[in-house]
């Protein structure tokens, strides 16, 4: 069992009040986690029997709880709260005594953040969604699936965590641009804007097996891209490997025996390996069905091949590895209901970060809280910059996406970023199947930042790098645990150099455990932390269909994003830096927390169910007018139920005893599912949410990623723009504006450098280099300019 924290978060001190939604609760039990006091509102009583249980439990562990008689009791909570999460639109607030006016009259400095689904503007601002509506609207489902078949629903966890994953960053992102300008903000935060930034975003950067394509320029349908993160047979089940250097392939050619059909150097390179898949993958596959999950990892690991065996989410509380981490602590969710939560994907340097109060009992903090939150002073309002990040610094020695992805994030919104980079290991993402030295897929994650060429294992790369580090802010990296150490910048030693320094790094499976030096990318991790066997098609076994989305590794940016800014608000208290780990796997197990307290209480209920969903029917993906033409429908309730029978012409099913609850309608789901398709198969997928809709009914059109920029409503919100990048003649499109806000401005974008294009600029205008010294480091190879690795 992991021991609670007693240490503060670097959130400590911010108070933040929680109106309840699924992803505004994901949204502040993210703070909770980074140290902030939460309290979620809710109502009086016992409201948590059969599966409400665990999803509070779930959502809402390491907050406090109270109940308010009245809206004057809520407002006197409100003037005691830095942050407002709630899930109405700006009518409901109003109607409930809270329109953003009142609440600001109460704290002038309250950032309000309106969470709903499709935001609260736009043509579709009244619309109905659900995970499963997301994932569709947002073109996910598009991309997920295998040829032939219909297209198939994600694990609806994650879109929903996805989510509030995004609605936190942007909160605290919006709560430092009010501290710095003494004013409040009222944010408007879309589900379904976050979705299409997040979720393997169509126009951001993408794996190193996609060689530079994007999204954008995948076929129409749903290709099987299962050669990509290929997973083979074995003797206890099934494994995975990805490999995507040159290294990697000779590793595995030497595993194999070194057969003298694939010597060619040429089988390196990813394009030529992947044409002989059909001659290579049954060596493999013979290669491995002798070998259990973990002989071919760790066979893997000494060959240099990333190696992981697929995991069933009923075995991950058992794993090595999760215990050593502590990665589940028993919890108790209900009277003598103990089960293991996941305890966080986040920890520094003193452990797991927090803190773990456990449940609360609806209302169990009311008083403690009414006694403690006194009123926030006003903050006298100042010019603030322009951006919330401008003046801060970071170094990026972040590669491939998750790095990336985190100093994108903090450069789009003002931080100098400075990306530190050697030909002698170049970042994968760099590379290209057409060998363009820029790609859309780069230059998406790396906009808006600069390009210094340095090699850090030379002795005076590092003290050049350390001389950067005493002059900045942050820095980034997502090494294999380990790298940072054997080049000589650990934690310890970056604040040798300067005490202010934040430190934020991604890993695979932590910094800690048995397997926390394994080379680990999202494949791997997928499998390894059990998603990847329920993102199957129930009826196939061997139906893997996450291979074509990118996951988790934009949200571990902007996880590691999030707590670059809590550990920039710690220092701004304290004048003292930090170190924050994200943990990709432990990340992957929050997001799927609710399935994992499932498979402890009933481990036949967790199975893959994304073309067959349970909970209520009729849901699910169903097939519309048209070329290969879906929609999503998602009935949940009695009033859906009726809403969605009157509207299709089938009143009788209103007065039908097996349709009188969920129950009834789960077991007769095929046959209402089949009368349903008959009628969504005579239109097309808009026409049927928008009739849907009108009655009430969540659902929505399946839209490819060419669809997402025509979008009416996406484009209402203005959540796409254009990139103008060196290298690239037309226009790229571009993702844009996050969430409305009255503080924060969409994000600044510039174009992507090629690699050492600011060498020069960067080591005179930083540390003041003279030409000289400059001249001496460029010919000793410690420094780089563009060109000169090629």
């Amino acid at each position: 069992m992991s021991a609670r924290r007693e240490l503060p978060g670097p959130l400590d001190g911010l108070r933040v009040l929680d109106l309840g939604g699924a992803v505004g609760g994901v949204a502040t039990r993210t703070l909770a986690e980074l140290g902030a006091d939460v309290v979620v509102v809710e109502e009086p009583g016992d409201h948590d029997a059969g599966p409400a249980r665990v999803t509070r439990a779930v959502r809402h562990a390491g907050k406090r709880s109270v109940t308010v008689a009245d809206a004057e009791d809520l407002l006197r909570l409100v003037a005691g709260a830095d942050l407002l999460v709630h899930p109405f639109t700006p009518e409901e607030l109003a109607g409930r005594g809270l329109a953003a006016e009142v609440l600001h009259a109460r704290q002038p400095g309250l950032v309000v953040v309106g969470v709903t689904d499709f935001g609260a503007t736009g043509p579709r601002r009244d619309w109905r969604g659900s995970g499963d509506v997301l994932a569709a609207v947002g073109g996910v489902l598009a991309r997920s699936g295998l040829p032939g078949r219909a297209p198939l629903l994600p694990p609806e966890q994650l879109v929903v965590e996805s989510a509030g994953l995004q609605a936190a960053w942007f909160a605290l992102l919006a709560h430092r641009a009010a501290v710095t300008s003494g004013r409040g903000d009222v944010v408007d935060f879309s589900a379904l804007d976050a979705v299409v930034h997040t979720l393997d975003p169509a126009f951001g950067i993408s794996g190193s097996a996609r060689g530079g394509l994007a999204s954008s320029e995948k076929h129409r349908g749903r290709p099987d891209v299962r050669y990509l993160y290929p997973i083979f047979p074995c003797a206890d089940g099934w494994v995975r490997i990805c490999i995507l250097s040159p290294r990697q392939w000779q590793g595995m050619w030497r595993w194999l025996g070194e057969p003298e059909e694939f010597a060619d150097p040429a089988y390196g390179r990813m394009r030529d390996r992947f044409l002989a898949r059909d001659r290579i993958y049954p060596l493999i596959e013979k290669l491995f069905s002798s070998r259990d999950r973990d002989q071919v990892a760790a066979e893997g690991a000494e060959f240099g091949v990333p190696a992981a065996g697929l995991r069933e989410l009923t075995e991950v509380s058992g794993l090595d590895h999760t215990i050593a981490r502590g990665s589940l602590v028993p919890t108790e969710i209900g009277p003598g209901e103990v089960v293991d939560l996941p305890a966080g994907m986040l920890e520094d340097e003193h452990g797991r970060l927090g803190p773990w109060r456990g449940v609360p009992g609806r209302g169990e903090h009311t008083a403690e809280v009414a006694a403690a939150w006194s009123p926030r002073p006003a903050r006298p309002a100042r010019t603030a910059p322009d951006r919330p990040l401008e003046g801060i610094r970071v170094l990026d020695l972040g590669v491939i996406v998750a790095g990336a992805e985190t100093s994108r994030l903090l450069a789009d919104h003002g931080a100098e970023v400075i990306r530190v980079e050697s030909s002698r290991f170049p970042d994968g993402s760099r590379q290209s199947v057409d060998g363009r030295s820029m790609t859309p897929s780069f230059a998406w994650g790396n906009r808006t930042k600069r390009s210094i060429g340095l090699d850090l294992r030379r002795p005076e790369g590092r003290e050049l790098f350390l001389r950067l580090v005493a002059v900045s802010d942050v820095v980034v990296s997502n090494f294999k645990p380990g790298t940072m150490e054997s080049l000589g910048l650990d934690h310890a030693t970056l604040r040798e150099a300067n005490p202010r320094i934040v430190s934020v790094d991604s890993s695979a499976y932590g910094r800690s455990g048995p397997w926390s030096r394994r080379m680990g990318y999202g494949p791997l991790v997928r499998a390894s932390a059990g998603l990847s066997g329920l993102w199957r098609y129930s009826d196939d076994d061997e139906s893997f269909s996450d291979a074509m989305t990118v996951y988790p590794d934009h949200i571990a940016g902007r996880v590691a994003a999030t707590a670059v800014l809590a550990a920039l608000e710690q220092r701004d208290r304290t004048g003292h830096g930090r170190q924050v780990s994200v943990s990709q796997f432990e990340l992957i197990l929050r997001h799927l927390g609710e399935l994992l307290v499932d498979a402890q209480l009933d481990p036949s209920s967790v199975e893959p169910d994304g073309d067959d969903p349970r909970g209520d029917a009729p849901r699910g993906v169903l097939a519309c007018a048209g070329d290969d033409e879906w929609c999503v429908v998602d009935v949940r309730g009695d009033d859906d139920f009726a809403a969605l029978a009157r509207t299709i012409g089938r009143d009788d099913w209103t007065t039908d005893p097996r349709f009188a609850d969920a129950v009834g309608r789960v077991a007769h789901r095929h046959e209402l599912r089949e009368a349903l398709g008959a009628w969504t198969a005579t239109r097309s997928p808009l026409a049927v949410a928008e009739t849907l809709q009108a009655a009430g009914v969540a659902s929505g059109p399946m839209l490819r990623v060419p669809e997402l920029r025509e979008d009416p409503q996406l484009a209402a919100r203005e959540l796409f723009t254009t990139q103008q990048q060196a290298g690239i003649d037309d226009p790229l499109p571009a993702h844009g504006r996050e969430a409305g806000s009255l503080l924060v401005a969409p994000p600044r974008i510039t174009s992507a450098p090629y690699q050492g294009e600011h060498t020069r600029d960067v080591v005179t205008e930083v540390l003041g280099t003279t030409d000289d010294e400059l001249a001496d480091l460029l010919a000793a190879g410690v420094l780089e300019e563009r060109g000169d690795h090629h």
